[in-house]
């Protein structure tokens, strides 16, 4: 450079005559300084690179007049495509806005003072407007994915269910794999999304969140080991839907709180809604119902307010496999229900001895998984039986 001071006219002049040189010096300085750029794929290089070269050109037109440009950033990112702004962090574009004001500063250090000074105002002023640019992508971001999410989640609950619908839940980033349960309660009074979201990431799980007015809906699933980023939780297979269900109930509002059954995927997750939606509904009639409490649990409750999937459930699951076991079960346990639970009247009934009657109790709790001396569960058998006699045509009084 000479020694003898240019005016701005022939600053100016010579930045336009070295812009490309800057470019150039700018994408080997980000190639030896930062190794996250060189990871990048090319197309993503290339946007990075242009995103740099705006930069020095943009300089150079505020330079000229300050007060005539556009808002820096839509002159400098207005070129970079959406999918850039998820790829590089805010803390990555500050980098590179360094290493072009360290460019630009190293070739222009021999210039006038005003010209240095406006590099320093300059580089203020692009790192204000990186920083805005993606907090109103953030914004954006987060507004959509809300949406996006609240539509997801409906499609579950309605069982309506379409071909774009993998692909929505993909966007939201969704780390569940295999099995899935729909965990329905009350909405809290301040509910903080992100704050569950970390105590389902704490145990392995990941969650979609659904807000209905006063109710709050949870698609759990299990995550993948990677999408842990590192935190401590437990392992993904030691804690049951359950006991994922008790760590988040502080994170509800009051009232009941129903996990519907695990099912094997999350396109079947509408049955485990169903079931969990129905049993919120009747949850009341259980007056010490724990919380969370199992939707197969208000089975009875359930029957009694009309609900197919339940009385389906109870028939299924009970009456027919004794039926079909031994009628000498079956007959055992509707004596034993009709006399109050009581051994004794049970066994005067059948001519038979109360341990005789003991153990075939304990038959019928190996072929369907209830005991009928507890009393929770002798009400839940109870309604079982009754279903399956009405729906049975060949069951004679």
């Amino acid at each position: 450079m000479p020694t003898t001071p240019r005016t701005k006219k022939e600053t100016l002049a010579w930045l336009r005559t070295i812009s490309g040189e800057l470019s150039t010096a700018t994408i080997k300085r980000l190639e030896d300084t930062l190794p996250w750029y060189g990871d990048m794929p090319p197309g993503r290089r290339s946007a990075v690179g242009l995103v740099a070269q705006a930069g020095i050109t943009s300089f150079i037109s505020w330079y000229d007049d300050p007060k005539s440009i556009p808002w820096i950033a839509a002159d400098v990112f207005g070129a970079a495509p959406r999918e850039l702004l998820r790829s590089v962090s805010l803390q990555q574009t500050l980098q590179l806005i360094r290493v072009v004001v360290e460019v630009v500063e190293h070739r222009v250090k021999d210039g006038s003072v005003d010209l240095r000074e406006a590099i320093l105002l300059y580089s203020r002023e692009i790192a204000f407007a990186a920083a805005d640019v993606y907090a109103r992508a953030a914004e954006a971001r987060g507004l959509w994915d809300a949406r996006l999410e609240a539509l997801v989640v409906d499609s579950i609950l309605s069982g309506e269910y379409d071909d774009e619908l993998p692909s929505r839940i993909a966007a939201l980033g969704w780390h569940g794999h295999g099995a899935v349960a729909v965990l329905v309660g009350t909405t809290p009074r301040m509910l903080d999304v992100d704050v569950l979201r970390r105590a389902a990431r704490h145990m392995a799980a990941d969650v979609l969140i659904g807000v209905q007015g006063g109710r709050l809906v949870l698609v759990i699933g299990r995550a993948r080991p990677e999408a842990r980023d590192g935190e401590d939780s437990e392992p993904a297979a030691s804690l049951g839907f359950m006991d994922i269900a008790k760590a988040l109930e502080p994170h509800f509002g009051d009232g009941h709180l129903v996990l519907g059954h695990e099912v094997p995927n999350l396109v079947d997750a509408s049955k485990s809604a169903k079931a969990a939606l129905a049993g919120f509904a009747v949850a009341r009639a259980w007056r010490n119902a724990p919380r969370p409490v199992q939707a197969d649990d208000l089975l009875p409750e359930r029957a009694l307010a009309g609900d197919p999937l339940a009385r389906a459930t109870l028939i299924h699951r009970i009456y027919r496999p004794l039926s079909a076991h031994s009628t000498e079960l079956l007959n055992t346990l509707w004596s034993y229900l009709d006399n109050g639970r009581s051994l004794e009247a049970t066994a005067r009934e059948l001519f038979v001895h109360p341990n005789t009657v003991r153990y075939r109790l304990k038959r019928v709790s190996e072929v369907i998984g209830w005991d009928a001396t507890g009393s929770r569960e002798a009400l839940i058998l109870q309604a079982a039986l009754v279903l399956g006699a009405i729906s049975d045509p060949d069951r004679r009084g």
